[in-house]
């Protein structure tokens, strides 16, 4: 089987890595997620004895539910945000004690005793689950279903609504589109500590402009109606209520565009929310009885501030968990630090990319010293910083009642190994059932250069087997665009790279300006202007990879991407024929004003006060200088970068007598998760850089 094949089948093989991590208060046992096999889509809930390292399956979806059965809308649209690929279980919930977990399956409530005392079982419910999750106890089980926030009681197996919705545009208890594509919150409901009461989010979209996606395929099929809050547009409005057992309800007095996250322990319940233009974040405390609230904390820049995943926190005696951004350019300082009481505890030269878990005066976060590593720390008052994992690679994990779940990536092996390290005891490994890429890597990292350090880190993969002095045409392979790199230490991120050389290219990947991982200046060289410095650092990765590898052909450029990849890849052809002679760009942004508000007017601002930047950082102006060969791929029922933006585009080319190639994918979204697809795609690029490089 070809390599285009098993990667498409294997989901870039990740199905059978175990993820989606949970460990029980004393540290005893971990939850997760693992298919039975690397082409195995159906993922399985498993508990693992940490002192034995015996694993038990919890829960095996094929024994419970037809695999085939149709999700509901609200779980298609949750699973397109967070880009899952598999199927199964793919989420769950626990007690805080472990004792019971919640899942679903097509829509249906399932209950898994986590004791071993009773078999998993479904549970009669209305139709249409999402997201359920047992209180604290594990007495009750709140779930959303057809837009309302419901508790099922397991004493008396009945279920009760708490808050339903007003209007066929209101929804209780799930993120709306923005919080769940942009800002990382996933959940729109948290109960108390105690679970005698819940905090629950109402979204109203009604305010959101409707779009329509359609697919030309199927003209018989109505096209789906997509609220969509377009840059400049209205979004969605957000309430928070508190309500208690019978669903009487308080309201939380907070002012904002946006709810960032909330989090409700021990110490406080608190929430942390953004302006429209997203300059300050500010964590604000609820009072549970009147809904009143208080600032605690606030970060503030002149151009945006980020949302940090896992932060604010607290230690185990209230300490406040929080992170800050740090300028100091006098003396070359920028970085973000991770600040506990209000002291930051993490030195300049650590970029601290999330908090991972708080487990009693521990904390646990991912760090970079160089951007290529992401490393796993912990800081305890009185310790201070201890790195778990000093070697290169990309590393993750959780953490409770002492005991470490350690994820790692790195260059000297395929895939990600997981191990879990008990306070006390022999530490254990969760094997893997990924498939092995038996793709061998030839990488060389370019180390920044003394002469222009703030230049882009930039990676050379070189065909297997390629004979010394042997010119190559190059393909530039990047994102290059904010939230996302693509230089790192760990050799999956490579193999789609690797495969491309192997066809006969040298595949140069850069990451440019905007780009995670080496503080906030260097992200926010991109405020006001999408394009420009994006698109130099990659002209610059040219120069800095042809310089360390002679062998490249910089008279045969070609560039490929996929979303803001994508709309770099056009910008390149358009704006540098000089440099780049051949684009593929898959699902581009190409008018910014087509794209969400939170996103988008983050680095643009609104498009009504700001109209240069959008024009800017547009490619339809750009249209009439085509003058290289451009392929434009979309997936027409993509719902976060819309068909529209290819379409326009085409539209101008054609307008300006520019000749392209345009590709629809019917029925395919943003991720393209169909094998057939994801397998020829790769192909058929291949055949288009061979034919528009050709010497």
């Amino acid at each position: 089987m070809s390599f285009p094949q098993r990667h498409a089948r294997t989901r870039r093989f990740s199905l059978g890595a175990p993820r989606g991590f949970s460990i029980s208060p004393d540290g005893s046992r971990v939850l997760f997620l693992r298919s039975k096999g690397g082409s195995d889509p159906v993922t399985c809930l498993w508990s693992l004895d940490v002192a034995t390292g015996e694993e038990r399956l919890v829960a095996d979806p094929a024994a419970l539910a037809d695999p085939d059965a149709e999700l509901p809308p609200e779980e298609r649209a949750r699973r397109e945000r967070s880009r899952e690929q598999a199927g199964g279980i793919v989420g769950y919930a626990t007690d805080a004690g472990h004792t019971v977990a919640a899942f679903t399956l097509a829509g249906v409530l399932y209950l898994a005793d986590l004791t071993g005392v009773d078999a998993v079982r479904g549970v009669s419910t209305p139709p249409g689950v999402i997201d359920p999750r047992p209180d604290p106890a594990g007495n009750r089980v709140g779930y959303v279903s057809g837009g309302a926030l419901r508790v099922y009681d397991r004493a008396t197996g009945t279920s009760t609504a708490l808050a339903e919705p007003e209007s066929d545009t209101v929804r209780y208890g799930l993120a709306d589109f923005i919080a769940a594509e942009e800002m990382g919150r996933m959940r729109g409901y948290w109960w108390s500590p105690s679970g005698d009461a819940v905090l629950v989010a109402r979204t109203d979209d009604a305010p959101v402009v409707r779009w329509h996606v359609a697919d030309p395929a199927n003209p018989d099929r109505p096209a789906t109606v997509l609220p969509y809050p377009a840059a400049g547009t209205a979004n969605a409005t957000t309430e928070l209520f508190l309500l208690d057992g019978t669903g009487r309800r308080t309201r939380v007095d907070w002012s904002g565009e946006y709810l960032a996250d909330a989090t409700w322990d021990g110490t406080d319940l608190l929430i942390s929310v953004e302006p429209r233009d997203q300059r300050t974040i500010t964590v604000l405390r609820v009072d549970t009885a009147t809904g009143a609230t208080s600032e605690v904390v606030r970060n503030s820049d002149q151009a945006w501030v980020d949302i940090v995943p896992g932060v604010p926190a607290h230690l185990a005696d209230g300490t406040l968990v929080w992170t800050a951004e740090s300028y100091r350019s006098d003396e070359g300082i920028e970085a973000r630090v991770l600040v506990v009481g209000g002291e930051a505890v993490t030195p300049p030269s650590l970029q601290v990319r999330s908090v991972l878990d708080v487990d009693g005066d521990t904390v646990l976060f991912t760090a970079s010293d160089d951007p290529i590593d992401i490393r796993l720390w912990t800081y305890r008052p009185g310790d201070g910083l201890s790195c778990l994992t000093p070697e290169p690679g990309v590393f993750g994990g959780r953490r409770g009642g002492g005991t470490t779940v350690i994820t790692a990536q790195t260059l000297d092996s395929d895939g990600v190994s997981v191990t879990v390290h008990p306070a006390d005891g022999q530490k254990v490994t969760i094997a893997s059932l990924a498939e092995s890429p038996d793709l061998p890597v030839r990488l060389s990292l370019v180390p920044p250069a003394t002469t222009w350090p703030r230049g882009p880190r930039t990676a050379v993969l070189l065909p297997s087997g390629h004979r010394a002095g042997e010119r190559l045409p190059v393909l530039m392979d990047p994102y290059g665009g904010p939230h996302a790199q693509r230089v790192l230490s760990a050799r999956n991120a490579y193999l789609t790279s690797q495969w491309f050389a192997d066809q006969g290219f040298a595949v140069v990947i850069a990451d440019g300006r905007g780009t995670p991982g080496r503080g906030p200046a260097y992200e926010r060289e991109v405020f006001g202007d999408l394009a420009s410095p994006a698109l130099e650092d990659q002209v610059a990765a040219v120069e800095i990879a042809s310089a360390a590898h002679p062998e490249l052909d910089t008279s045969r450029v070609g560039i490929r991407g996929w979303s803001f990849g994508g709309y770099l890849a056009a910008l390149a052809v358009l704006r540098r024929p000089d440099v780049f002679h051949a684009a593929v760009a898959g699902a581009p942004v190409t008018d910014w004003r087509l794209y969400d508000t939170h996103y988008t007017e983050r680095y643009l601002g609104d498009p009504a006060v700001e109209p240069g930047a959008y024009e800017r950082s547009s490619l339809l102006a750009d249209a009439q200088k085509l003058s290289r060969p451009l392929m434009l791929i979309h997936g027409l029922a993509d719902d976060n970068v819309v068909a529209a933006h290819t379409l326009r585009l085409s539209s101008a080319l054609l307008a300006a007598g520019r000749p392209h190639t345009v590709l629809p994918l019917s029925g395919v979204t943003h991720m393209t998760p169909q094998e057939e697809v994801a397998e020829n795609l790769l192909l058929l690029q291949v055949d288009f850089f061979r034919a528009g490089l050709r010497a």
